[in-house]
């Protein structure tokens, strides 16, 4: 087994606010700032809010017109995956480290730890998930910088279920994917204070802390920053802004939508004089680089297959070799 790189300073951040768009700004000011060899703990909660992964299409995801008139926010994050509904029944993690630093492995462990500290027994399912006898109270997503990275998720201790049920839409595919009745969705998650009802939100943080500082450490720091500066001020405006959170919705004149294990693909493209004049592609894959090759390996060539399947395969990176393949089979059973 190869040896783990030992971080040389640990820190601790947590936020006192509720506000997505505030906390996200605090996740990517650590992702920016993080030192050399150093691993952070961020520790954070949303209250009323659906969170969408970077890639996806805010009116498919959620119910975006009630949960804003009933004083929700809609979030976007920089990782992948998929929609997800905070409250202040839930809390939020986040593992910033130095790249190099980044062990997929050693961070859930941290997590594993801190929830049988708890009494529960948990497992790592599927491509993201926590779960407890087949039910989920964690989705985890991913960010990698060129030089940093992070790690985040939730833990759902006892967020409100029906509100949960309420904004979040989810594709017929993907509850047949997972075996799932469409009236029985809530049937796939549970709270950890179901399971324990002396589980509380600030016994979960204080089992987490407790959990990472026995895996890596104890603290060499407790972060603090400049909420005032230009930088942090910036980046709350883009997670504010409606061109972050909803993004660009052209009419389009085609579409192509497929699940497939690792996420699901929709192609969306504007069609002029046989070329695709732009093309968007949503999707809640983790890969957050392969959804973003994609969307660039279409734009600006002729609308015949033989071109798109080229353009597909000239997608680089060993790593995502299955997933071209994936898209290519798919996209040759289609009528273009």
């Amino acid at each position: 087994m190869a040896s783990r790189l030992v971080a040389s300073r640990t820190a601790y951040a947590s936020s006192g606010s509720y506000d997505p768009w505030h906390n996200l700004a605090v996740e990517e000011y650590l992702l920016n700032h993080v030192a050399e060899n150093e691993i952070i703990l961020y520790l954070w909660q949303n209250d009323h809010t659906v969170v969408i992964g970077k890639h996806q299409n805010a009116w498919k995801e959620c119910a975006c017109k009630e949960l804003e008139s009933e004083g929700g926010k809609l979030a976007r994050r920089l990782s992948g995956g998929g929609a997800v509904y905070h409250d202040l029944g839930n809390l939020n993690f986040t593992f910033v480290m130095d790249r190099k630093l980044y062990d997929l492995e050693r961070q859930l462990h941290v997590l594993m730890l801190a929830v049988r500290n708890l009494g529960i027994e948990a497992e790592f399912s599927g491509r993201n998930d926590l779960t407890v006898e087949g039910k989920k109270f964690s989705g985890n997503a991913f960010c990698f910088k060129s030089k940093s990275a992070y790690h985040h998720g939730t833990l759902l201790v006892d967020t409100d279920m029906n509100k949960l049920a309420r904004y979040l839409r989810v594709s017929k595919e993907k509850i047949a994917s997972k075996g799932v009745d469409v009236k029985s969705v809530k049937s796939r998650v549970v709270n950890l204070a179901s399971l324990n009802p002396e589980i509380t939100i600030e016994a979960v943080k204080q089992s987490v802390k407790e959990s990472f500082a026995q895996v890596y450490g104890e603290y060499s720091r407790e972060i603090r920053f400049d909420q005032d500066s230009e930088e942090f001020r910036r980046l709350y405006q883009k997670y504010a802004s409606w061109e972050w959170r909803y993004g660009e919705t052209p009419d389009f004149d085609i579409s192509f939508r497929n699940r497939f294990d690792w996420g699901e693909i929709e192609l969306c493209l504007s069609i002029e004089e046989g070329r695709i004049k732009k093309a968007v592609v949503y999707s809640d894959a983790m890969d957050c680089d392969l959804v973003e090759d994609l969307t660039e390996s279409l734009q600006e060539i002729p609308f015949r297959k033989d071109v798109i399947m080229e353009r597909v395969s000239g997608i680089d990176a060993e790593e995502r070799k299955s997933f071209v393949q994936d898209l290519l089979r798919w996209l040759d059973t289609r009528d273009i």
